[in-house]
């Protein structure tokens, strides 16, 4: 089911600016705490912990939180539980997730019409990327944290083979395996200078795949002059390769032992793991997971740098997962529920959010206050630049990213044709 289909549901919406008024993301503040909002129920696919917290220290300023309660759920499930508390009256006022799985709740979301949050405001208040949460005539969601794709580095490996800094370019990034990678006489690689070219045991490989495609200036999705939601791998080519043949060639390269940029192949363990372990001297993943890094092997010295770019990209791109708060169209608070957005998405509770979750914040205003903490910064820059997709299920992107992967690889088919072949699947997913 498309997402241009809930056109109608619109109707009802514009009401609800008249209900609760215009939303002032950038500069809101409670006036009132003890401003009663009801009880508000939220589902969401981040970790309750931070979500928790984050609510517990906004009721310290805001009265109204204390009857806010947040129930994480998984995003797998989440849209069938979703379909499930609806249709027998129990549904949450908000939901929150990313794009990731926007596709599949866009049906039980009610939209916030552009009376309620105009464009103008909607494009002042948040990054760029919170444009992916666009809906006909208003926004699915209220951005919320961005979880920036970044790059994991050992210092020790890298410090010791006389290399200072991470690469910034994935030109310069390409020329280090030579020097990192450690082979033996039969090609077995026994340490890695980064994860790419597989797919199935690269942690992350789908945000990994979604930002190169994203830097050549290739959308993934996007819609047609009819409203279809198409899929656009920059299988067109106005040259020699089209830029979708170059991200896979690039991307694939890593795995193939004939050129001198092999550095993984199917056999590894999870790249996570090999990072952990020390085995992998450059891992690519979200900043969130920085705190579970440091928790797994508290002896791993390693340091956190954005994603690299393009050396002849004019302009910085890198995938992320942006958060957002949807209404859920079986809410029975949907007022209040509103409320507990607008405070949520304020500059000072964008901070409080984005430091107990390691995640960045979404608000211009939150991020243009850099943090100290090294890692936090990374996030902060990049989270200005994120950008995401609509996408089928994580779980559809990843069997079709994982085939036209292998059958490179495997020599079982061409550039052009595995491109040609995983558009018409995603096509097909994203018109269903």
């Amino acid at each position: 089911m498309k997402i241009s289909f809930f056109r109608g549901i619109l109707l009802g919406v514009f009401g609800l600016g008249a209900l609760i008024g215009l939303f002032v993301f950038a500069t809101y503040t409670s006036n009132n705490s003890k401003e009663e909002v009801g009880v508000v129920v939220i589902w969401g696919t981040l970790p309750k912990d931070g979500m928790q917290a984050t609510i517990t220290a906004g009721a310290q300023t805001n009265e109204g939180l204390k009857s806010v309660s947040y129930v994480q759920k998984d995003s797998i499930s989440l849209s069938s539980e979703l379909a499930s508390a609806i249709a027998t009256g129990a549904a949450p006022d908000l939901i929150l997730a990313s794009q990731e799985e926007l596709h599949a709740l866009s049906r039980f979301i009610t939209p916030i019409s552009f009376g309620t949050i105009s464009a103008s405001t909607f494009t002042n208040s948040f990054i760029d990327g919170a444009k992916v949460f666009a809906a006909p005539g208003g926004y699915y969601g209220v951005p919320f944290l961005v979880d920036p794709l970044v790059l994991f580095w050992n210092r020790s490996i890298l410090s010791n083979n006389g290399i200072a800094k991470p690469p910034a370019t994935w030109e310069a990034l390409s020329g280090l395996v030579p020097n990192i990678a450690v082979l033996t006489p039969t090609r077995q690689i026994s340490r890695a200078l980064i994860a790419l070219g597989t797919y199935n045991n690269v942690h992350n490989a789908r945000g990994i795949l979604s930002s190169l495609f994203l830097q050549t200036g290739i959308p993934i999705s996007s819609y047609s002059a009819t409203g279809a939601l198409n899929a656009d791998l920059g299988v067109t080519s106005s040259g020699n390769a089209s830029p979708g043949q170059a991200v896979l060639g690039f991307y694939t390269q890593f795995a193939d032992p004939s050129k001198v940029s092999y550095t993984w192949n199917t056999s590894l363990p999870d790249s996570q793991q090999s990072f952990i372990v020390g085995d992998l001297a450059l891992y690519l993943g979200y900043v969130s997971e920085a705190r579970y890094l440091r928790s797994a092997n508290p002896n791993l010295n390693f340091g956190v740098a954005t994603l690299p770019q393009p050396a002849t990209a004019a302009v910085k791109s890198a995938y992320g997962l942006i958060y957002s708060l949807m209404l859920s169209s079986g809410a029975k608070n949907p007022a209040g529920a509103y409320q507990v957005a607008t405070f949520l998405v304020s500059s000072e509770e964008q901070a409080v959010a984005a430091s107990y979750t390691g995640l960045a914040p979404a608000n211009l205003n939150a991020l243009g206050a850099a943090p100290t903490d090294p890692i936090n910064a990374v996030a902060y820059a990049e989270a200005l630049y994120a950008k995401g997709w609509l996408s089928p299920s994580p779980a559809d992107t990843n069997a079709i990213f994982s085939s036209m992967i292998s059958s490179v690889t495997s020599g079982r088919s061409t550039l052009e044709a595995a491109l040609a072949s995983a558009e018409r699947s995603l096509s097909a997913l994203l018109q269903q």
